[in-house]
C-alpha cells in the first residue's frame, strides 16, 4: 500500500500490468523526489520552496512541449505524452508539497480535505487516466479512496508528524474533544484521545467504504490492485482500534499475514 517516503502510492507491483509499470514508476519517482524536498534533511524552508519551484518550472516545460532539463522530468515527459496524462494533477501534488513546507496546522476538516485534494487525489486521477477509466463517477470514487488513505496515514503517523512540527488533526476537533498539542507531544492516550481518534477512524472508514465500488468497476489485475489497496487501508484502521488508538507506542503496520488476509478479502465481488 505504501513505499518508503511517499505513502499510499501503489507502485508498479506484480499486480500492475506490465504496460503501466514505466509510467507509474515515472510518476512515483517525481512524487517521491518532491516529497523528499519538502520533508527530508535540514534545508531552510526558503530553499525547499525554491527547489519545488524548480520542479514546477520543469512541469511547465512539459506543458509547453519543451524538453525538460533533468532526466527525472525527461522520463516523466515521455510517459505524459505517451499516455496523454493531464498535467494539473502533477501541479496539484507540487502545490501540496509546497504547502507542507509552510503550513503545519489545519483549522478544521474542510481545511484538511482541501490539502488531501491536492496531496492524495491526484495520484488516483493519474492512475485512472493510465487505466483509461477516468470517468466522473470513477474519479469521485477514487477521490474518496485516496483522501481516506491519506487521512489513515496521518492517524498512523501522528507521532512521526509531530516530531517534524506538523499536526494534521483538525484544531477545532482537538478542542471539541479536550485534547491539547501538549498531550500529543507527550503521547498521552486517555479517554479524550480515544474518543477523538474513534471519531477520526470511523470517518476515514466511512469515506473508504464510499469509494469501494471502484474495486468492482475496475477489472482484471488493476481491479485486484485497487481492492488490495482498499483492504490495506481498512486493515490499518482495524489495527488502530485494536491498539486502542495508541499509535504512539503501537504504530500499525501491515505484516506478511495481513497481506494474506487482504488478498483473501480482495477476491472479485
Amino acid at each position: 500500500m505504501s513505499v518508503d517516503h511517499y505513502e499510499n502510492f501503489p507502485v508498479a507491483s506484480i499486480l500492475m500490468p506490465r504496460r503501466l509499470r514505466k509510467p507509474v514508476a515515472a510518476i512515483y519517482h517525481f512524487a517521491r523526489a518532491a516529497d523528499d524536498i519538502a520533508d527530508e534533511g535540514d534545508l531552510p524552508d526558503e530553499q525547499r520552496l525554491r527547489q519545488l519551484d524548480e520542479f514546477r518550472a520543469e512541469l511547465t516545460l512539459i506543458t509547453n512541449n519543451e524538453t525538460p532539463l533533468t532526466p527525472l522530468f525527461q522520463n516523466l515527459a515521455a510517459e505524459v505524452h505517451r499516455h496523454a496524462l493531464p498535467m494539473q494533477p502533477l501541479y496539484d501534488l507540487l502545490d501540496a508539497f509546497s504547502q507542507d513546507v509552510v503550513k503545519k496546522r489545519y483549522s478544521d476538516f474542510p481545511d484538511l480535505l482541501d490539502y488531501c485534494r491536492r496531496s492524495a487525489n491526484p495520484v488516483g486521477n493519474l492512475l485512472l487516466h493510465l487505466y483509461e477509466e477516468a470517468t466522473p463517477v470513477n474519479i469521485a470514487y477514487s477521490d474518496a479512496i485516496c483522501t481516506s488513505l491519506q487521512i489513515i496515514n496521518f492517524w498512523q503517523d501522528v507521532a512521526k508528524d509531530y516530531a517534524i512540527g506538523r499536526i494534521y488533526l483538525p484544531l477545532d476537533e482537538l478542542a471539541q474533544h479536550g485534547v491539547s498539542e501538549e498531550q500529543i507531544a507527550q503521547g498521552i492516550t486517555n479517554d479524550a484521545w480515544r474518543n477523538l481518534m474513534k471519531f477520526q477512524v470511523d470517518r476515514a472508514r466511512a469515506m473508504m467504504i464510499s469509494g469501494k465500488p471502484l474495486g468492482s468497476i475496475l477489472t482484471g489485475r488493476i481491479g485486484l490492485e485497487m481492492r488490495m489497496i482498499i483492504a490495506g487501508g481498512l486493515r490499518i484502521l482495524a489495527k488502530l482500534e485494536r491498539a486502542q488508538y495508541d499509535m504512539f507506542r503501537h504504530r500499525p503496520v501491515l505484516k506478511p499475514h495481513d497481506w494474506v488476509i487482504m488478498l483473501a478479502k480482495s477476491a472479485p465481488l
